[in-house]
């Protein structure tokens, strides 16, 4: 009896001790996380200098392109395009002087995915921009477009694409042809399962020897284990089965591979970076553009990835000190969070660490 008493005593003793650590590490993820700036719900195009001032002339015209299916396969969840693999590129070529028209495989009003997390001012700016949400809510049907009156096609992310761009036959048409005739082709995140299945005029898969980046199978699985149940194929593995030679970054972080004219993204963090090279594919230098804190919170992680937190703290203090750039804390926070998920427990506090960093140095 007794040593069942000290037993229980003991326990009781390990859980308080684990809840005390638990509030604590909250609190103090709280004084080091920034708040949630709801302001930027607000933003219209006029209040991003970048879109409102020094407007270059016409250049013509880019087709964006997005899903048109709402569920994951037989799961019910919903889906659709990402938002943020839109705007973003949508404003980047507004600002480089191109009309951009949106496209869906069936026409009209396309699902959208809108994450919260993930918002910022170009985003919010979409969401409040009548033009744009009129193009959004009537997209053209893919089978109805002409080709020719476009110098470029993106195609946008989001899990729907898995089931509504391989076999789409107008989509292996306008690739296939501006492909041929050297048209800028661009796709991100699971945008490039529109090149499989697309087959050129001398009977080759467009994808033979061809350099590209997508969803990985790492970062697919470790949100959806089941996703291979789920989806018809992996993406990384059906971009490689056709002959790509798949050009794999780190988890979740910056990766666009350029090859020619095919221009493709890893995942939604690639965005900016994948819509800038397509103009200069163009032919043209992309406008200036004040890279924003996520993309610096970005530059941060693949430091501390690639050469260390000592090298990632520099990384820091340049860009804060001296440059008087912002860095998004969230970002990294939520990296942290990853490792943690991965039991890759050194990740986690070495990036928190960084958290806590970059809030000090703000600081100063």
């Amino acid at each position: 009896m007794f040593k069942k008493y000290r037993l229980l005593k003991w326990i009781s003793l390990f859980v308080l001790f684990l809840l005390a650590v638990t509030v604590s590490f909250v609190f103090w993820l709280r004084s080091v996380l920034p708040p949630i700036d709801h302001s930027l719900e607000a933003t219209m195009v006029k209040d991003i200098p970048y879109l409102s001032e020094n407007n270059t002339p016409n250049k013509g015209k880019i087709l964006a392109v997005v899903t048109s299916i709402n569920t994951m396969g037989e799961t019910g969840k919903s889906t659709g395009y990402e938002l943020t693999e839109l705007s973003r590129p949508y404003y980047v070529f507004k600002a480089n002087g191109f009309e951009v028209d949106i496209a869906s495989t069936k026409g009209g009003k396309a699902p959208v995915v809108i994450d919260d997390e993930d918002m910022g001012k170009f985003d919010y700016a979409f969401l409040n921009d009548k033009e744009a949400q009129q193009k959004a809510s009537n997209t053209i049907a893919i089978e109805n477009i002409n080709p020719e009156d476009y110098q470029a096609v993106y195609f946008v992310g989001g899990k729907g694409t898995m089931f509504d761009f391989p076999d789409n036959k107008a989509i292996q048409l306008i690739v296939k042809n501006y492909y041929q005739s050297n048209k800028v082709i661009g796709a991100v995140c699971h945008g490039p399962s529109a090149l499989v299945n697309v087959t050129l005029d001398n009977g080759k898969s467009l994808l033979e020897n061809k350099k590209v980046s997508g969803f990985t199978n790492e970062e697919e699985l470790f949100l959806i284990p089941d996703a291979k149940e789920i989806f018809p194929f992996l993406l990384q593995d059906k971009l490689t089965e056709q002959g790509a030679t798949f050009n794999k970054g780190l988890m979740y972080l910056n990766k666009v591979s350029h090859d020619n004219n095919i221009i493709t993204g890893q995942n939604p963090w690639s965005t900016w970076d994948l819509a800038e090279k397509m103009i200069e594919q163009l032919g043209y230098t992309p406008k200036f553009r004040n890279r924003t804190d996520e993309e610096n919170a970005v530059d941060v992680l693949i430091t501390y990835k690639t050469e260390g937190k000592t090298k990632a703290k520099e990384i820091i203090k340049k860009l804060i000190l001296s440059e008087h750039k912002p860095i998004n804390r969230m970002l990294i926070a939520k990296h942290a969070i990853i490792g943690a998920m991965d039991w890759k427990l050194g990740d986690f506090t070495n990036l928190m660490n960084l958290v806590s960093f970059v809030k000090s140095c703000e600081s100063e």
